[in-house]
């Protein structure tokens, strides 16, 4: 257990340090950071910083001007302002902590045991945070400041309590949003108990809000405290930037500049917490995903794009297609050299197992590609023209209106928050500009085309109130709304069952016939690719193996590859043949 405890300690390491260099990158996080770091630093060494200790007093240097010793000047009671100001970070910041450590500890605590659980906890501890969030704050605090006298700490202690509601509310919904998720049921399959999912895969998941929520908590509770001690609720003997203030305000006729120091003090700190949180929340919610890779080659940041296809026939046109993604060492090549040719009104099926890199070929074509992804090399020939590493704009100007897309997963890929009719018209009165009118009008007729029984109730129900076949053929309809030239279709039916994905896929080959269009069917189903494509390349680790027409490569397959893939799905049966209404096509 010890040397695979070493052998794996450096990884977590690692992920540390690449989240301080990311945020320092930040030119906001760096700020922060650094401003930060010098007020921590301050209230740590303030014995050192500080040339006075906080209540020396010169009677001669009552509100002194800056200078003779003194460099803020004296305050009120002729004591050193910079002094007090060094002194007061350490006492202020600890009052924050002490709020913010009880306000996210009791909150996020009994939010993820309530948003895990539900039932009955949830109810209990809801009641116990409306409760806790009824009552006045700064009403609560005074009337303990009147029972257990001037203590700063136990008044942020209580407030850090009256706080703690919000961390619960957040923590409570953001739980209950991806305690259902696919991967916290396979970690109860697993066997893993209650706590161990809680910690190591709900908490991690949502801890991005949670740190922006404990910087807000944070910049209140030095706010709040401050408020207080400038209200004289606090032991006037103890330094802090609060009290400094009260003080500085009762002499601001005779030296205004004095509460210049100590509000300037709380703003910088309370606006650091601000953007340093701002700048952990943007590196954790990009994941692992590396930096990007400075000293690159040029030849691999501009990749050629060749002559234009000569074939006029020929909508698309992929040639040496390289797509890779970074890493510490340099690129991760996951599409290698693919080379593809798709004609007008031609089924294109894309054959592979998982991980043979269809899908970022087909995200390649949509310039969807994932945060780090770059085409290395290679061109992207969509109707005569290179759309690879074609700026955002102008492939917005592409998407939808010419280049549609059908996502594997229907219920993940409609918006739970939004009706479906919405979800249909909002696409073609952006892309087509159309008025909302026309776009319901068509949206209907669209539903009523993709098989919908009662296409009005569709149109007025939102993702949850139809079934995963429904959904699909919304998003079918969704894609085919613009009227594209090119679908690309990334395994349509592999959630659905077998009754249901047939469904689709005869509503896929009618669409296609009908409006004539050209579709990229990405798939690991043989006989999908059967029944439905006219050609068929075949990808393994990142490379096309093989492409031929979809009869000749079942009857006389070149690559071993392919005779593998078909000799798993046929399984020594003779396949049979089957002419679809298109007139194209086979099955097996």
């Amino acid at each position: 257990m010890t040397s695979a405890t070493q052998q794996q300690s450096p990884a977590p390491l690692a992920a540390r340090a690449g989240l301080l260099r990311s945020v320092l990158i930040n030119p906001l996080g760096l700020v922060a950071t650094i401003l930060l770091s010098i007020v921590v630093i301050t209230a740590i060494f303030a014995p050192l910083i500080a040339p006075f200790a906080p209540d020396d007093l010169q009677i001669f240097k009552v509100n002194a001007a800056p200078g003779d010793g003194y460099l803020l000047g004296g305050d009120g009671s002729g004591r050193d302002i910079f002094s007090r100001l060094v002194y007061g970070a350490r006492n202020t910041l600890i009052g924050a902590l002490i709020a913010v450590t009880v306000a996210a500890f009791v909150g996020v605590t009994a939010g993820l045991f309530a948003g895990y659980f539900g039932g009955r906890r949830e109810v209990v501890m809801s009641w116990i945070s409306d409760g806790l969030m009824s009552l006045p704050a700064l009403i609560v605090l005074l009337a303990f400041y009147q029972s257990l006298g001037s203590s700063i700490e136990i008044s942020m202690l209580v407030f850090g309590v009256m706080l703690a509601p919000g961390f619960y509310r957040l923590t409570r919904n953001l739980v209950n949003g991806v305690k259902h998720e696919l991967y916290v049921d396979a970690a109860r399959v697993s066997g893993l108990s209650d706590l161990r999912i809680i910690v190591r895969h709900i908490l991690l998941v949502i801890r991005a809000p949670v740190i922006i929520q404990v910087s807000v908590v944070a910049g209140i509770s030095i706010v709040i405290q401050s408020g207080l001690q400038f209200l004289g609720l606090g032991d006037t003997s103890i330094p802090t930037w609060g009290g400094m203030l009260q003080d500085a305000f009762a002499n601001m006729f005779v030296v205004p500049t004095a509460i210049l120091w100590p509000g300037l003090a709380i703003s910088v700190t309370v606006a650091s917490l601000v953007l340093l949180a701002n700048a952990i929340r943007d590196r954790l919610q990009q994941g692992n995903r590396p930096a990007a890779i400075a000293g690159l080659p040029e030849a691999i940041a501009k990749p050629a794009a060749g002559a234009a296809p000569t074939d006029k026939d020929a909508l698309l046109d992929v040639r040496d297609l390289v797509v890779g993604y970074p890493d510490k060492s340099g690129w991760t090549e996951v599409v290698k050299g693919v080379s593809l040719t798709l004609r007008r009104g031609e089924v294109l099926g894309l054959v592979g197992e998982s991980g043979s890199g269809k899908t970022q070929t087909a995200f390649a074509v949509l310039g969807l590609l994932s945060t780090g992804g770059r085409i290395l090399s290679g061109s992207i020939w969509f109707d005569g023209r290179d759309i690879a590493n074609l700026p955002e704009e102008e492939m917005r100007k592409l998407r939808g209106k010419r280049i549609a897309y059908v996502p594997q997963e229907p219920m993940s890929n409609l918006d739970p928050a939004f009706r479906i009719g919405y979800q249909l018209t909002e696409p073609m009165v952006t892309v087509l500009g159309i008025s909302r009118a026309e776009a319901r009008e068509r949206a209907l007729k669209l539903l009523a085309r993709v098989g919908m029984p009662n296409p009005l109730r569709t149109f007025n129900a939102y993702p949850h109130q139809i079934s995963g076949g429904m959904a699909q053929r919304v998003l079918i309809a969704r894609a085919i709304s613009c009227n594209p030239d090119l679908l690309i279709a990334d395994e349509p039916t592999t959630a659905l069952d077998v009754t249901v994905q047939a469904e689709v896929l005869d509503l896929l080959r009618d669409l296609q016939a009908e409006m004539d269009m050209s579709v990229i069917l990405v798939t690991h189903n043989f006989g999908v690719v059967a029944d439905i494509c006219h050609r068929v390349s075949v990808m393994k680790d990142g490379r096309v193996v093989e492409t031929n027409d979809v009869r000749r490569l079942f009857a006389a397959p070149q690559h071993d590859y392919t005779k593998m893939l078909l000799g798993a799905v046929l399984d020594d049966v003779t396949p049979r043949v089957y002419q679809p209404r298109s007139g194209r096509g086979v099955a097996a």
